[in-house]
Protein backbone atom coordinates (compact mmCIF):
# COMPACT_ATOMS: atom_id res chain seq x y z
CA UNK A 1 0.00 0.00 0.00
CA UNK A 2 1.32 3.12 -1.13
CA UNK A 3 -0.02 5.86 0.55
CA UNK A 4 1.21 8.87 -1.64
CA UNK A 5 1.00 7.01 -4.67
CA UNK A 6 -2.07 8.65 -6.54
CA UNK A 7 -4.70 11.37 -4.90
CA UNK A 8 -8.15 11.10 -4.39
CA UNK A 9 -10.78 13.32 -6.50
CA UNK A 10 -13.07 14.69 -4.17
CA UNK A 11 -16.69 15.27 -5.74
CA UNK A 12 -18.76 18.01 -4.18
CA UNK A 13 -21.09 15.71 -2.37
CA UNK A 14 -17.93 13.96 -0.73
CA UNK A 15 -16.77 16.70 0.05
CA UNK A 16 -19.50 18.25 2.19
CA UNK A 17 -19.03 14.45 4.21
CA UNK A 18 -17.03 14.26 7.33
CA UNK A 19 -14.00 12.40 6.15
CA UNK A 20 -11.74 10.16 8.54
CA UNK A 21 -8.60 10.24 6.39
CA UNK A 22 -5.74 7.84 6.67
CA UNK A 23 -2.31 9.43 8.02
CA UNK A 24 1.11 8.66 9.41
CA UNK A 25 0.87 10.43 12.46
CA UNK A 26 0.69 7.88 15.83
CA UNK A 27 -0.49 8.98 19.14
CA UNK A 28 2.77 8.94 21.94
CA UNK A 29 3.31 5.60 23.48
CA UNK A 30 2.29 3.78 20.80
CA UNK A 31 3.17 0.28 20.09
CA UNK A 32 3.85 -2.00 17.36
CA UNK A 33 4.75 -5.82 16.98
CA UNK A 34 6.42 -7.67 13.78
CA UNK A 35 5.91 -11.46 13.53
CA UNK A 36 8.37 -12.51 10.56
CA UNK A 37 9.57 -15.71 8.82
CA UNK A 38 12.67 -16.99 9.00
CA UNK A 39 11.81 -18.82 6.18
CA UNK A 40 13.68 -17.31 3.18
CA UNK A 41 15.14 -15.30 5.85
CA UNK A 42 17.02 -13.21 3.30
CA UNK A 43 14.53 -11.56 2.00
CA UNK A 44 12.25 -11.52 5.11
CA UNK A 45 15.05 -9.33 6.70
CA UNK A 46 15.42 -7.14 4.17
CA UNK A 47 11.33 -6.49 4.71
CA UNK A 48 11.88 -6.52 8.47
CA UNK A 49 14.40 -3.80 8.08
CA UNK A 50 11.92 -1.40 6.11
CA UNK A 51 9.75 -1.92 8.42
CA UNK A 52 11.51 -0.99 11.43
CA UNK A 53 12.61 2.02 9.54
CA UNK A 54 9.50 3.15 8.24
CA UNK A 55 8.46 3.02 12.06
CA UNK A 56 10.93 4.77 13.64
CA UNK A 57 11.19 7.35 10.86
CA UNK A 58 7.41 7.95 12.08
CA UNK A 59 8.38 8.78 15.62
CA UNK A 60 8.43 5.21 17.29
CA UNK A 61 11.06 4.42 20.08
CA UNK A 62 12.82 1.33 18.34
CA UNK A 63 11.73 -0.36 22.34
CA UNK A 64 8.38 0.40 21.34
CA UNK A 65 8.53 -2.20 18.37
CA UNK A 66 8.36 -6.03 19.36
CA UNK A 67 9.73 -8.45 17.04
CA UNK A 68 8.93 -12.45 17.20
CA UNK A 69 10.53 -14.47 15.02
CA UNK A 70 8.45 -17.41 13.87
CA UNK A 71 9.47 -20.26 11.50
CA UNK A 72 7.64 -19.82 8.38
CA UNK A 73 4.48 -17.99 7.06
CA UNK A 74 2.13 -20.70 8.12
CA UNK A 75 2.67 -19.83 12.01
CA UNK A 76 2.14 -15.59 10.94
CA UNK A 77 -1.35 -16.06 11.98
CA UNK A 78 -0.93 -17.92 15.62
CA UNK A 79 2.04 -15.33 16.72
CA UNK A 80 -0.24 -12.29 15.49
CA UNK A 81 -3.01 -13.57 17.89
CA UNK A 82 -0.78 -14.16 20.86
CA UNK A 83 0.80 -10.81 20.13
CA UNK A 84 -2.29 -8.96 19.35
CA UNK A 85 -3.88 -10.68 22.76
CA UNK A 86 -1.44 -8.91 25.02
CA UNK A 87 -2.82 -5.69 25.01
CA UNK A 88 0.19 -3.87 24.29
CA UNK A 89 0.15 -3.41 20.87
CA UNK A 90 -1.82 -0.27 18.10
CA UNK A 91 -0.94 -3.15 15.28
CA UNK A 92 0.68 -6.16 14.45
CA UNK A 93 2.72 -6.46 11.05
CA UNK A 94 3.13 -9.95 9.68
CA UNK A 95 6.12 -10.58 6.80
CA UNK A 96 7.33 -13.70 4.84
CA UNK A 97 7.84 -14.78 1.81
CA UNK A 98 5.70 -17.86 0.01
CA UNK A 99 7.71 -18.64 -3.27
CA UNK A 100 6.07 -21.21 -5.49
CA UNK A 101 7.57 -24.43 -5.98
CA UNK A 102 6.48 -27.43 -8.23
CA UNK A 103 3.00 -27.95 -6.16
CA UNK A 104 0.02 -26.14 -5.03
CA UNK A 105 1.49 -26.07 -1.35
CA UNK A 106 1.99 -22.10 -1.92
CA UNK A 107 -1.57 -21.49 -2.41
CA UNK A 108 -2.77 -23.65 0.49
CA UNK A 109 -0.43 -21.68 2.95
CA UNK A 110 -1.44 -18.48 1.44
CA UNK A 111 -4.72 -18.75 2.08
CA UNK A 112 -4.48 -19.80 5.26
CA UNK A 113 -2.36 -17.33 6.40
CA UNK A 114 -4.42 -14.30 4.70
CA UNK A 115 -7.75 -16.08 6.47
CA UNK A 116 -5.61 -16.28 9.80
CA UNK A 117 -4.30 -12.87 9.93
CA UNK A 118 -7.85 -11.04 8.60
CA UNK A 119 -9.35 -13.20 11.69
CA UNK A 120 -7.05 -11.83 14.41
CA UNK A 121 -7.46 -8.55 12.99
CA UNK A 122 -11.77 -8.35 13.09
CA UNK A 123 -11.46 -10.50 16.48
CA UNK A 124 -8.96 -7.58 18.70
CA UNK A 125 -10.18 -5.01 16.25
CA UNK A 126 -6.41 -3.44 15.53
CA UNK A 127 -4.71 -3.79 12.52
CA UNK A 128 -3.16 -6.63 11.87
CA UNK A 129 -1.31 -6.58 8.42
CA UNK A 130 -0.57 -9.33 5.44
CA UNK A 131 2.85 -8.31 4.59
CA UNK A 132 3.73 -11.56 2.76
CA UNK A 133 5.02 -11.82 -0.48
CA UNK A 134 3.42 -14.59 -3.03
CA UNK A 135 5.48 -14.60 -5.66
CA UNK A 136 6.37 -17.10 -8.39
CA UNK A 137 9.90 -16.90 -8.28
CA UNK A 138 12.98 -16.11 -6.17
CA UNK A 139 13.82 -12.85 -7.77
CA UNK A 140 10.20 -11.58 -7.92
CA UNK A 141 9.89 -11.65 -4.08
CA UNK A 142 14.01 -9.73 -4.03
CA UNK A 143 12.69 -7.37 -6.60
CA UNK A 144 9.76 -6.49 -3.67
CA UNK A 145 12.14 -7.01 -0.61
CA UNK A 146 14.63 -3.92 -1.48
CA UNK A 147 14.46 -4.03 -4.87
CA UNK A 148 13.35 -2.52 -8.26
CA UNK A 149 9.64 -2.97 -6.79
CA UNK A 150 10.97 -1.26 -3.50
CA UNK A 151 10.23 -2.73 -0.23
CA UNK A 152 7.14 -4.48 1.01
CA UNK A 153 8.19 -4.18 4.64
CA UNK A 154 8.43 -0.57 4.46
CA UNK A 155 4.57 -0.71 2.95
CA UNK A 156 3.39 -2.75 5.21
CA UNK A 157 4.58 -0.57 8.33
CA UNK A 158 3.18 2.44 6.05
CA UNK A 159 -0.06 0.82 5.97
CA UNK A 160 0.04 -0.21 9.71
CA UNK A 161 0.93 3.28 10.43
CA UNK A 162 -2.20 5.15 8.98
CA UNK A 163 -4.50 2.19 10.11
CA UNK A 164 -3.42 3.49 13.74
CA UNK A 165 -3.95 7.24 13.21
CA UNK A 166 -7.22 6.16 11.60
CA UNK A 167 -8.66 3.91 14.04
CA UNK A 168 -7.31 6.89 17.33
CA UNK A 169 -9.28 9.50 15.14
CA UNK A 170 -11.92 7.29 15.08
CA UNK A 171 -12.12 6.48 18.92
CA UNK A 172 -11.67 10.05 19.86
CA UNK A 173 -14.48 10.97 17.53
CA UNK A 174 -16.61 8.86 18.91
CA UNK A 175 -15.47 9.86 22.56
CA UNK A 176 -18.34 12.49 24.03
CA UNK A 177 -16.73 15.45 24.58
CA UNK A 178 -15.90 16.15 28.14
Amino acid sequence: MRLDSEAVAVSPAVEACHVHAAATAVPVGTRVAIAVSRYNAGITGKLLEGAVATLTAAGLASDAIEIAWVPGAFELPLAADRLAATGRVAAVLCLGAVIRGETTHDRHINTAVATGLESVGRQYGLPVLFGVLTCETVSQAEARAGGAVGNKGQECAEAALAMISLLAGLSAAASPAT
